[in-house]
């Protein structure tokens, strides 16, 4: 069992510290959360709010998250990176592209794109891309990363995208792992298909066994069941050495927590976050190794 984190909420310049505590105390990897803006006039509703509104104040900062993945890569050394999620067809196909091979290439090859088709209309609007086919264009964006993040002269011919021969440095060093989020049928069959991998959100244990069974029937129904994929979530249950050992029976490859949860305090400054990762990491990390 792999344990994740996130950085969503937190101090943007507190993640580089936190990353370094994070990396020394054995978690596996951290997850960056993705939004551009908030609109001051906000039409799209919120998919997880009984009133359509987002439950985050309109200044919470979602930082890049290339940038500061590259920043908490520099000053760790084997803490992974992905997103929960990367809202990609918000943005050009090469953007992405480059973007992530750059911080695979800093990293080492320690990064994964986990990536989703958004909720926000006002983001895709401002940038530029076609809301009503992101679906569609995420699906194949999929295969056109992995094509011009081969190295060399590469190229992409498609419905939505069209990339000429061209060279795109630096590339990543190994195969960046694609994981998709969301839970409706079209993205569950689209990681089952297209990725190495499913992020999810934070559920009770009997939701989270259904999409895991779900993932599973459909990566038989396209021929995938044999090869490795990874599924994350994180899990509304008292956590216990007991439930990380049935969730890796499940096939659940990662759970996401944040062991500072509550803390209210913030009279310690970054090093508040210390304790309660080193206590985590002594009562489930290094016994579940």
């Amino acid at each position: 069992m792999q344990f994740w984190t996130g950085t969503a909420f937190m101090e943007t310049t507190e993640s580089i510290a936190v990353a370094r505590m994070l990396d020394d105390a054995g978690f596996a990897g951290v997850v960056c959360s993705d939004h551009m803006i908030y609109p001051r006039e906000l039409s799209s509703q919120y998919p997880d709010s009984p009133t359509g509104t987002p439950p985050w104040a309109p200044e919470t900062a979602w930082p890049d998250c290339w940038v500061q993945i590259g920043a908490m890569a520099a000053v760790t050394t084997r803490l992974r990176f992905s997103n929960a999620v990367y809202i990609a067809p918000a943005r050009p196909l090469l953007e992405v592209a480059k973007q992530v091979a750059t911080a695979a290439e800093i990293s080492a090859g320690r990064v994964s794109l986990a990536v989703g088709v958004g909720w926000m209309r006002e983001e895709f609007e401002l940038m530029g891309q076609d809301f009503s086919t992101r679906g569609k264009r995420l699906n194949e964006m999929i295969p056109a990363l992995r094509e011009l993040w081969r190295g060399g002269w590469v190229s992409w011919s498609g419905e939505h995208y069209q990339v000429p021969e061209l060279m795109l440095e630096p590339h990543p060093p190994v195969p960046v792992p694609i994981l998709c989020g969301g839970e409706s049928e079209a993205a569950l069959r689209r990681a089952a298909r297209l990725c190495d991998g499913w992020v999810g959100y934070a559920y009770r244990w009997d939701d989270a066994a259904r999409y895991v069974q779900r993932l599973t029937t459909l990566r038989r129904e396209y021929g995938r069941d044999g090869e490795p994929f990874e599924i994350i979530l994180a899990l509304l249950e008292p956590p216990s050495l007991d439930l990380y050992r049935r969730a890796a029976d499940l096939g659940i490859t990662g759970v996401m927590g944040a062991p500072w949860a509550g803390l209210d305090d913030h009279s310690g400054g970054v090093e508040r976050y210390r304790a309660p990762i080193e206590r985590f990491a002594e009562q489930f990390i290094e016994p579940a190794r």
